[in-house]
This record gives structure tokens, sequence and C-alpha cells, in this order.
């Protein structure tokens, strides 16, 4: 079975529709299925690509939270969180994939996503440790009419409660150009998005398949060493078999 593939999205939806052509292509390019959809905009246009490729899909708003909680907007979007991740969750998904998804998750998100053992990547459009956050196209952009740098690119990376300060996965430069527009480098980076949401997800997935396998460490005095190493923290667990396994050399 193909692993699943759930997609958050905020907009427009064109990195969504890179994963549904990669995955829906004969032959395939990405071998997943991208099972759900979950919005926070309810004009998100991603939610039309997804109901065209007939994939089900939720609108799960913050508003309607700070609504019920108008005077603790932190216990507000506690809330929401905890609730998306069970929204996430009831579909049971391995992977998350964050693709134009524009609101920071919490630990109230993340932590129960990380019990259940999911995955969850994000897309940003700006090199490791430059322009975390939003508008990172445009700060980029004046920055290099600064003077400042001469590259911007994107990357795929691990989402952990620190804004855009997860484990990069993939890592791509792009050159600036003098004398060109803001838009035409949002084209371009765009571009490279579609290539990399694909590839990054790829890598995720390839990752956690093998990080899933027990691997023999080491054998001593009878006593088999089982290593599991988890996918987002990169932290090892042993655990000894209840029983001497038999090895056939």
């Amino acid at each position: 079975m193909a692993p699943r593939v759930l997609v958050l999205i905020s907009g427009n939806g064109s990195n969504l529709q890179a994963l549904i052509d990669a995955s829906s292509a004969n032959p395939s390019t990405l071998d997943a299925s991208v099972i759900h959809v979950i919005s926070n905009k309810k004009s998100a246009y991603g939610l039309k690509r997804a109901a065209d490729a007939g994939i089900p899909s939720t609108y799960h708003n913050l508003l309607a939270y700070k609504k019920k909680n108008p005077d603790n907007p932190q216990e507000a979007r506690q809330a929401y969180d905890a609730d998306l991740a069970k929204l996430i969750l009831a579909q049971t998904p391995d992977l998350v994939v964050c693709a134009g998804w524009m609101h920071i998750l919490s630990s109230a998100a993340l932590e129960p996503l990380g019990d259940a053992g999911v995955d969850i990547i994000n897309l940003h459009p700006a090199l490791p440790g430059q322009f975390d956050g939003a508008n990172a196209i445009e700060r980029a952009y004046e920055a290099f009419q600064r003077g400042e740098i001469t590259k911007t690119g994107i990357m795929i990376h691990y989402v952990i409660t620190a804004v855009d300060k997860g484990t990069p996965i993939i890592v791509r430069e792009i050159e600036m150009i003098k004398g060109e527009s803001l838009e035409d480098l949002e084209d371009r980076m765009h571009a490279v998005e579609h290539v990399e949401i694909v590839n990054g997800t790829r890598v995720a997935l390839e990752k956690r398949e093998k990080d899933k396998q027990p691997s023999m460490r080491s054998v001593n005095r009878g006593i088999l060493l089982i290593t599991l190493r988890n996918t987002r923290t990169g932290l090892a667990t042993f655990k000894k078999p209840s029983s001497r396994p038999s090895l056939r050399l």
C-alpha cells in the first residue's frame, strides 16, 4: 500500500497540485497517495484542486476558536491546534506536508502527531537561517536590492515549534538576478518549489520507511539489541526482545 500523505494549505495550492500530479502520474514520480487536504482558509483555491482530484478536504479555521475565547488568544490557538491534530490523526496519514500553510503549529498540534509517529514537513522559500517566517521571498528580494545577499533558495524541513528551524531535508540555492522584478523572482522560485516539494516528500517517506526497519547493532552474550531511530528527533532507543532470537548465518 502506498504511503498516506495529508496536505495542509492556506492558499492557491500550486504545491499541492505538484504532489497530486506526481502521485497520479503514469508512471508515478511519487510513490504516495494524497488522502486528505486541510485548509485554514475557506477561499483557498487549493480546496478546488483537491475536489477536482477527488481528494476529500476539511476547512479548519482559527477564527471560531478566537470568538469562543476572545480574552485569551493563546488558549484559543492551543485548542485550535489540539483539534487540528485530532483531524489529522483521524485520517491515519504517514506524513503531513505543509504546502503553503500559513499557521504556526504549536506543541498542542505537534506533540500528538509525534506521539503517533506521524512526521510533518514544511516548504519554506528561503535558505536555512535566512528570512524565517512570513514574506521570505519579498524580504530576500529587498535584501538583494540593498546588496546584502547574492542568492536565496528554498528548503524542505521537518516542523518543530521554532518557526522554520527544523532539520532541513532538501536545500536548493537560487541565484538572484540583477534587474529582475519581484514577480519574476517569485515565478522562478515557485517553479523550483514544485519540483522540490515532491522530492522532499519522497525523501521524508523513504527515510521514514528506512527508520522503521530494526537494525541489529550488536550481539553480545546471546542478547540481541535492536535500534529504533526516531525520524524527527534523531534519537535512538534500544529494545531487548522478549526471547533470544535465532540467527541463521
